[in-house]
């Protein structure tokens, strides 16, 4: 350790507490002294809570009124790197330090002692007496293979008693075993042989291992099926060889477990995971391993690049445009950008793979401030397939239908072929709003400004703001006239009915989220589908997304307009890069694929751009109206969101911040605002907001500071400020 690290007086820490403290606190430092970046535990009030020593005490409190720091836990600690990267993510974001230092250390048991932990799995015998909680224990551990639960947590996913888990290991149906609460995971050999490559790949990989051991930012942009996945493989393959750490982010669980098998087959070993669905001790193992240098490489959500690395060399964003990447609640970042920024701190080099880049990645790009990698033709034998629309101005069709005569007639073709034909539709359940006939009452939730739509295969209604649900009513709530109440407009459950009723002979198989109770029965369906078991898929936007059906090769897309309504600026952006994926999805293998879009506004120039094929004019269009337009990326944009249980005083407190604008006019800024958010309540929360726009080299996040310092806020309101919104609802 550093003598310069090492304090035995003062020490600053950053402490963990659910209060957000917004700056480190001073403590003496504990018998025997501590060093920077050593977890510690401090008292904070009447309780003992963790934090971080986070530099040396600046001597200006009295020593003997402070408090000491209580002890130093067993714990790897919090590299510089990594100390850095959250102080510039928390002003850049404009988030507390210790809201942005819980997304750091979020590891169910992390400071618990090392040693062996009880932990349960699947066992081999029979589960005896046959329940619906023992059902729901067992089904647990098999969506998880042989990953080791504790017993708290194990009885709380599964909804049961710690009591019928215990019965369970008394039938052998499940075991129960000591595991050691940290092991290594296996190494990777980057010297294993990979796929051959195409000339393309080959030469995306050559570029990208060239890249190796600097900071450097690379697009990989290629046409779907090009293969993006084995070259930035390739990638990892240099960064494990020279000893460092990778990590691939990807915006779906679900695309987890493909990966997984593809990393395996190329390495050797499987990687570590990180995601909502892994294991509490999976979790604490990893991230210990991580810091230890236990683990080289770790395949994850988000939340990943939060992790301790020890010597990260590489960051993969896979389908780096994807929305999911941006957090919308607590701490609100953009993983995207912040996977640039920690890769910035410790000379570790990015990749952003899409077949659909976001503008803003396309710009930087173009800007020469990221390299670009291109490939341009899909890998092998299969070719891009064809693309059309069809005009349903023109199309006879039926009320309370949805697919075009036209489109029938081609789904009809590939099940004569044995081929098999996807139907896209981005809406969830059987329909999007139900109305009364009688007094024309719409259902909407009681916690939110929000329709709840109807999942028919549930049989219930479901509010998609804040998951409340609700059985499917017999009358009307408002005028109670019973059998009035009728749904309107379709949704993929809806969708199926009449796919089931215009092609009775047809296997139909339908993907939503809303359909799997997990992420295993999620890849179980997948992989049924992708070995022939359906004619018809029927999906949502999950099936854009990166899985691979060898026989599928139409893509009908129901209503290509869905994403060009409203006032979003990157409505155009979402809506090409969705319909180009989903469209990417048809012949994959050697046989051609077509993608045929239904839509009213065949003209409409985007979608002239999608089926034009010529995607560069469409992003330079794009980035020419956005630069007039002075948006991002060609300028800056921050959402202020007021929340609390009353609207009018959200409306006085706007009011008020939109008279002392000083601060903002000063740097040439512009605010809007305040109004109602589109959705208005959620959760029962009013909402309002607020806008404001700047150019791109003004300093925003200072101007915002300035601008609500000194603002006392009632303590049920809340502010929260969003640099760079992805949405705007």
């Amino acid at each position: 350790m550093a003598e310069a690290s090492w304090f035995d007086q003062g020490a600053r820490v950053a402490v963990l507490s659910p209060e957000g403290v917004g700056k480190p606190l001073d403590y003496l430092a504990p018998e025997g002294g501590c060093f920077l970046g050593a977890f510690v535990e401090v008292p904070l009030g009447p309780r003992r809570v963790v934090g971080v020593v986070w530099g040396r005490g600046d001597g200006r409190f009295d020593a003997a009124k402070l408090r000491a720091v209580a002890r130093v836990l067993d714990v790897p600690p919090m590299r510089a790197e990594l100390r850095g990267f959250l102080i510039r993510m928390a002003d850049y974001t404009m988030t507390p330090l210790a809201a942005v230092l819980r997304l750091a250390t979020r590891t169910p048991g992390l400071f618990d002692p090392p040693g062996a932990r009880r932990v349960y799995r699947l066992g081999h015998g029979s589960p005896g007496r046959e329940t619906e909680a023992r059902a729901r224990v067992l089904e647990v551990l098999r969506e998880h293979g042989g990953a080791g639960f504790y017993l708290g947590e194990l009885a709380q996913l599964a909804g049961v008693t710690s009591q019928v888990v215990k019965g369970l290991v008394k039938s052998g149906a499940v075991e129960e075993a000591e595991q050691p609460r940290d092991l290594p995971y296996p190494r990777l050999d980057p010297d294993l042989p990979g796929k051959d490559l195409s000339p393309d790949q080959a030469a995306g990989a050559a570029a990208l291992r060239a890249g190796a051991g600097a900071f450097g930012v690379t697009l990989l942009k290629g046409v779907t099926g090009s293969g993006k996945t084995e070259v930035y493989l390739e990638a990892v393959a240099e960064c494990l060889r020279q000893g460092r750490q990778a990590l691939v982010l990807l915006p779906e669980i679900a695309l987890t477990s493909e990966f997984l098998t593809r990393v395996e087959a190329r390495f050797g070993a499987r990687p570590g995971e990180w995601h909502s669905g892994a294991t509490q001790g999976e979790r604490r193992r990893l991230w210990r391993m991580v810091a230890e240098g236990g683990c080289q490489m770790v395949v994850g959500a988000r939340s990943a690049l939060f992790l301790p690395f020890r010597d990260l060399g590489l960051i993969v964003v896979d389908e780096e445009h994807d929305t999911s990447y941006k957090q919308e609640e607590g701490a609100l970042y953009n993983a995207r950008d912040m996977a640039v920024l920690r890769a910035s701190f410790g000379a570790a080099q990015v990749v952003l793979a899409s077949a659909t880049p976001s503008l803003e990645s396309w710009a930087n790009a173009e800007a020469g401030k990221y390299a670009r990698v291109d490939l341009k033709s899909r890998f092998g034998a299969s070719e891009l397939p064809e693309m059309a629309t069809i005009d349903m101005r023109e199309e006879r069709i039926e009320s309370a239908h949805w697919i075009s005569p036209s489109l029938v007639g081609a789904v009809l073709d590939r099940m004569s072929r044995g081929e098999q034909s996807m139907l896209f539709l981005n809406r969830r359940g059987y329909a999007p709003v139900t109305i009364c006939r009688a007094c024309g009452h719409q259902i909407g939730c009681d916690h939110c400004d929000a329709r709840m739509v109807e999942h028919r295969f549930l049989k219930r209604l479901v509010c998609h703001q804040c998951g409340e649900t609700k059985p499917i009513p017999t009358t009307c709530p408002s005028c109670n006239a019973e059998g009035k109440l009728a749904p309107v407009g379709p949704g993929v459950e809806r969708l199926a009915e009449e796919v089931t009723e215009r092609f009775p002979q047809a296997r139909v198989a339908v993907l939503s989220s809303d359909l799997f109770g997990s992420a295993r029965a999620l890849k179980e369906a997948i992989g049924e589908i992708a070995a022939g078991a359906a004619d018809i898929i029927i999906g949502t936007q999950i099936v854009a997304k990166g899985h691979n059906f060898p026989k599928l090769t139409l893509v009908g897309v129901i209503d290509a307009d869905l994403g060009l309504q409203g006032s979003d600026l990157r409505a155009a952006e979402r809506t090409f890069q969705l319909m180009r994926q989903v469209a990417g999805r048809a012949g994959r293998a050697e046989r051609p694929g077509q993608a045929l879009l239904q839509s009213y506004q065949p003209d409409h120039p985007v979608i002239r751009a999608i089926l034009g094929g010529d995607e560069e004019a469409f992003w330079r269009a794009e980035a020419e109206g956005r630069r007039v337009a002075g948006v991002p990326p060609y300028g800056r944009m921050a959402g202020i969101i007021l929340s609390g249980p009353d609207l009018q005083p959200l409306f006085e407190i706007g009011a008020e911040l939109a008279r002392r604008d000083a601060p903002l006019r000063r740097i040439g800024a512009q605010l809007f605002g305040p109004a109602p958010a589109p959705i208005a309540r959620v959760r029962g929360r009013h909402r309002v907001r607020m806008l404001i726009k700047a150019e791109k080299a003004a300093p925003l996040q200072a101007a915002i500071g300035a601008w609500l310092r000194g603002m006392r806020l009632p303590n049920n309101v809340r502010l929260a400020v969003d640099i760079d919104p992805q949405s705007f609802l």
